[in-house]
């Protein structure tokens, strides 16, 4: 099993900036890829980045050039870096594992609010 927690979420203003964190336990080893998604209010979920296990990156075209995605195995942490906020980027942002193995499956955090208003 794999254990994810989200933090760093909240209120800013537009053009400001967040970091999210999500700190993974359990069968780390397992762990293929981590993401971020988010679902804005009567929204559907949606991809905002990906990182997988050989750093390669993926991200969603509404946020390409002001989200960056990152991870510190050492600390078992993924970051979701996000400037010049915008408030369409307002949503509850959830972490994503997705794994392999015998825990293998597709992971989720609780999510964490970040509002962008003036």
């Amino acid at each position: 099993q794999v254990q994810l927690v989200e933090s760093g979420g909240g209120a800013v203003q537009p053009g400001g900036s967040l970091r999210l964190s999500c700190a993974a336990s359990g069968s780390i080893s397992s762990i293929v890829a981590m993401g971020w998604y988010r679902q804005g209010p009567s929204k559907q979920r949606e991809l905002v980045a990906i990182i997988t296990d050989s750093d390669t990156t993926t991200y969603a075209g509404s946020v390409k050039g002001r989200f960056t995605i990152s991870r510190d195995n050492a600390k078992n942490t993924m970051y979701l870096q996000m400037n010049s906020l915008k408030p369409e980027d307002t949503a509850v942002y959830y972490c994503n594992a997705q794994a392999v193995g015998p825990f293998r499956g597709n992971y989720w955090g609780q999510g964490t609010q970040v509002t962008v208003s003036s």
